[in-house]
């Protein structure tokens, strides 16, 4: 049986919805879909949570994640979770443009993913998962990285039984 992991990092507060109206949130998309994944799969959850305050008005947001990954900004964590017993990690991000946040990529590049099998999830408004598996594979080399899943952020809430099929698919494949 799999030692499985759910990590995840999400926004909340101002984020695009339909028709790219901003709107606000109390848990991110993606804390959400997380949820639902460990739900279905089981095992240990762990929120990635930045070492900086990002701003909370979306636009500032997207334009300085824009500047992170144009300048190869390494975002630390306030805390790294202990992986050390995971085989399977179920992998939560948003898709900031086309890219994984750099936080997230600080997360992988923290450890030695051998023997570890990364399976993506990804909320966006349409960009589905860009380069971000690609990514995934960059930063942890070593890592048996799966195709992933893309959930349209604004439909979270209504995907519940998808993402937790999905899930369990996934952890069963």
């Amino acid at each position: 049986m799999a030692n499985v992991m759910t990590i995840f990092f999400s926004m909340k507060g101002q984020t695009i919805g339909p028709f790219m109206k901003i709107r606000n949130q109390e848990i991110g998309n993606t804390a959400m879909a997380a949820g639902y994944v460990q739900n279905a799969v089981g095992g240990e959850i762990a929120e990635l949570v930045p070492d900086k305050q990002y701003p909370k008005d979306h636009m500032e947001l997207i334009r300085e994640a824009q500047d992170e990954y144009d300048n190869g900004v390494r975002v630390p964590l306030k805390e790294y979770p202990d992986i050390k017993d995971a085989d399977t990690v179920f992998l939560g991000y948003p898709n900031w443009w086309g890219h994984l946040p750099m936080p997230v990529v600080s997360f992988l590049e923290h450890y030695d993913w051998t023997g570890v099998r990364i399976i993506p999830f990804c909320s966006n408004e349409g960009s589905g998962l860009s380069a971000t598996v690609e990514d995934i594979r960059k930063y942890a080399a070593h890592a048996q990285v799966e195709k992933g899943l893309s959930i349209t952020g604004s439909r979270t809430q209504k995907s519940e039984k998808k993402i937790m099929k999905w899930a369990e698919n996934q952890l069963n494949a």
